[in-house]
């Protein structure tokens, strides 16, 4: 694994625990601050209001405010205090007010309990915990989908001379974006369509409706494509979008399950980004991105080599299951991959 997919891997595995870890620690911090400043332990006491002073306003319309001062005993000593308020008092009259009993001088007209802070605190810790569990939830996933692969995971020198090894084709994945059915296609070197996913639905809320057309076999399936979603506390570093829905699992669960693995390089062959897909273990295809002209005398013709990063591919494989081939280059293209595993 090079050194671009052990840093993501980290990244994706950590993300829990980037995310609600600190935000705990915020949490519990200000939960205990609140508790610092709350009144919830102060002792009630009656005070006798000795002043009262009518408090210009320039505001006219707001409601008219007094300045109200009182004294009041604790433990024998006498103590003064003010509140400026909205209810009128008279000298003379008494009030109930509360005092901190460390601290007597310091006094206010209403009591606020700790359960605020508390909750914050609670909440805090309960973000901690869930960051430490889901971060080892996934390094135990990681973990157990090396220990998967029959034989391990494949060296990248299996794939040296895979492309042009006997019994490897190489084809064509394009976007066509010139109909009303949006989608991908398939092409072979005499630009034969042998496959193609075709939106049929488009949707702003929920899932988009794709059409996947197999036009070796001639089998025509429709499945639920949720958009694609991005999470920031479980983003892969290098990645705008991580993962999307296929027929309501995760791609790249689904893709794991059929014993798929990507791997790649960031500077695997720049300005190109090639993909190793093995499964089972073994060598299964070689993706690299592409440019709009994906066929080599296009290019030529162009002059245009600069790969789109996320529509345009070329693949090279020995094997003719070209839906398994067709979703593992959908899922690169529609979640912007650049490293992947």
């Amino acid at each position: 694994m090079g050194f671009e997919n052990k840093f993501a891997r980290l990244m994706r595995n950590t993300g829990p625990a980037r995310f609600f870890v600190p935000a705990g620690v915020i949490l519990i911090v200000f939960g205990i601050i609140l508790m610092t400043m709350s009144s919830g332990n102060y002792v009630e006491t009656t005070a006798k209001v000795t002043s009262v002073t009518e408090v210009v306003r320039i505001d006219t319309e707001d409601q008219q405010e007094y300045k109200i001062e009182f004294q009041y005993d604790v433990n024998g000593k006498t103590y003064d205090g003010s509140f400026q308020l909205e209810k009128k008092y008279q000298v003379g009259d008494e009030m109930t007010i509360y005092y901190d009993s460390a601290n007597p001088e310091k006094v206010t007209n209403t009591k606020n309990g700790n359960l605020i802070g508390i909750i914050m605190i609670g909440v805090g810790a309960a973000a901690i915990v869930g960051g430490i569990f889901f971060t080892v939830k996934a390094f135990r996933k990681s973990k157990a989908l090396d220990e998967a692969i029959p034989g391990g995971k494949p060296d990248a020198a299996v794939f040296d001379g895979f492309k042009t090894a006997e019994g490897v084709t190489e084809y064509y994945f394009k976007f066509d974006g010139h109909s009303l059915k949006p989608g991908y296609l398939v092409e072979d070197a005499d630009r034969n369509l042998l496959f193609e996913g075709k939106m049929t639905k488009q949707a702003l809320v929920g899932a988009r409706t794709y059409e996947f057309h197999n036009h070796v076999t001639g089998s025509v399936a429709q499945h639920q494509i949720g958009h694609t979603v991005t999470q920031s506390f479980n983003d892969e570093m290098f990645s705008r979008k991580s993962w999307f829905k296929f027929d309501g699992q995760n791609i790249w669960d689904l893709l794991h399950e059929k014993g798929l693995l990507l791997t790649t390089d960031l500077h695997s062959k720049l300005p190109y980004l090639v993909y190793n897909v093995s499964k089972n273990g073994a060598p299964f295809a070689v993706i690299e991105t592409s440019s709009v002209y994906v066929h080599e005398d296009e290019e030529a013709q162009h002059k245009l080599v600069i790969p789109t990063g996320n529509m345009f591919y070329r693949f090279w494989t020995n094997s003719t299951d070209l839906e398994t081939l067709f979703l593992t280059i959908f899922a690169i293209s529609e979640t912007e991959q650049t490293v992947v595993e």
